[in-house]
């Protein structure tokens, strides 16, 4: 009886361990407007979309997957007001043409065609933190086009995006470190404000983006255009070395 006991509780060990140390793969993706119906007999707007796709555990692959593709899906979207209805890549693809094909029928002499180019990458993975890089660059009209750099960090057990408060101990400590490093890497003095340079930091008072990156090596902040400079400045990066951000850190 007793080594019955011990067969059970030996067993229940192995799938419990077995279910704790599920793993997580990624695949490359990508999507382009040829796949479209509506681009079969039809010239489109050149659509490039290269992403990963996450897959393993169900639960945690479907979380972090439908994270992707909601990001692909809103940066695809026309018009602020518009809102995000597209339930699939495919579905905002074809939208976004057929904003398009409105607009040009509206107006003819509109110049130059739209396009968008759409990335999705992973730059860090551990244990306790999995770090996508995206990014996406459009043009709908105007004189150049508009593009953004942003972060998505998930929790690999949960598939659950992790805030700044959950990455780091202390925000507002780690935002005066980091705008020590900003200063330095802009050459503003320290009896200058931070805006004395020509920033458009609000009320004058230095804040990080609202995601961080995370590779090997470093911690990446990225400042995209209009953000606190004009277009012509392009966008801005921070890196802190990772030695050097570690005791700010939540996570190993």
């Amino acid at each position: 009886m007793n080594n019955k006991i011990v067969a059970v509780a030996l067993i229940a060990l192995i799938i419990v361990s077995c279910d704790q140390e599920k793993n997580i793969e990624f695949a490359s993706e990508s999507f382009t407007e040829k796949e479209l119906p509506i681009c079969k007999n039809n010239k489109c707007p050149e659509i490039t979309i290269n992403y990963v796709e996450i897959i393993g555990d169900k639960d945690v692959s479907e979380k972090i997957n439908k994270k992707i593709q909601n990001f692909i899906c809103s940066s695809l979207q026309m018009g602020e007001n518009s809102g995000n209805t597209a339930k699939t890549i495919q579905e905002a693809a074809t939208s976004f043409i057929e904003a398009y094909n409105a607009d040009k029928a509206e107006f003819s002499d509109m110049a130059g065609e739209y396009f968008a180019e759409i990335s999705v990458n992973e730059i860090y993975t551990s244990k306790k933190l999995l770090c996508f890089e995206l990014g996406q660059y459009l043009y709908t009209g105007g004189a150049h086009g508009y593009g953004t750099t942003s972060f998505l960090n998930i929790d690999p057990k949960t598939g659950e995006e992790l805030t700044l408060k959950e990455l780091f101990k202390n925000y507002k400590d780690f935002t005066v470190f980091a705008e020590k490093k900003f200063r330095a890497q802009q050459k503003i003095p320290t009896d200058q404000t931070i805006n004395d340079s020509g920033f458009w930091f609000e009320n004058d008072e230095f804040h990080l983006p609202e995601s961080v990156g995370f590779t090997q090596d470093s911690l990446i902040f990225v400042f995209n255009q209009y953000d606190i400079a004009s277009y012509a400045d392009g966008a801005i990066e921070i890196k802190i070395a990772m030695k050097e951000a570690a005791p700010f850190l939540s996570i190993d």
